[in-house]
């Protein structure tokens, strides 16, 4: 069990856990995730995580096959502007290794936003917090879990 599968199961949500041999040469953990699992890429989301220009983070939640638009992101938390955070900040910040980041079960719950596109799903996939490890559950219960916004964050 992973933090991001206690917190699921603390909450006694509906979702399921999805294990597949993750392959080091991988070149996107979220895409190798919707092949391996035989899933659309538009349903398989990836978590990322932002600097702002107030010096704290944020997480997006969005579709593996899209790119995060740093614009969107800062507005949807009422920040001026938004940049990748680095990436040893990111596994201090959240307790997970690059590639195995969940939304869930963070260290320290940050503001969330998820790509809208989330809602056109009856469940979405996300890092379950290892590599070769999803947790599949309706995006509502995602957003509650994470006291998370719905924003348009792609590109």
């Amino acid at each position: 069990m992973t933090p991001a599968i206690n917190c699921a199961e603390k909450a006694k949500i509906p979702y399921k856990v999805h294990q597949y041999e993750h392959d080091k040469s991988a070149a996107s953990f979220g895409e190798e995730a919707a092949e391996k699992l035989n899933i659309s890429a538009q349903q398989v989301f990836k978590t990322l995580v932002v600097e702002l220009d107030s010096g704290g983070m944020a997480v997006a939640v969005l579709p593996v096959a899209g790119q995060l638009n740093l614009k969107s992101m800062a507005g949807a938390v009422k920040s001026k502007k938004a940049k990748m955070a680095d990436p040893k900040a990111v596994e201090r910040s959240s307790g997970y290794v690059l590639g195995g980041v969940s939304p869930l079960g963070q260290k320290k719950l940050l503001k969330t936003v998820i790509d809208r596109q989330a809602l056109n799903f009856d469940t979405v996939f996300v890092s379950a917090g290892r590599r070769g490890l999803e947790i599949e559950l309706s995006a509502d219960d995602l957003a509650t879990l994470l006291n998370a916004s719905f924003a348009d964050l792609s590109k």
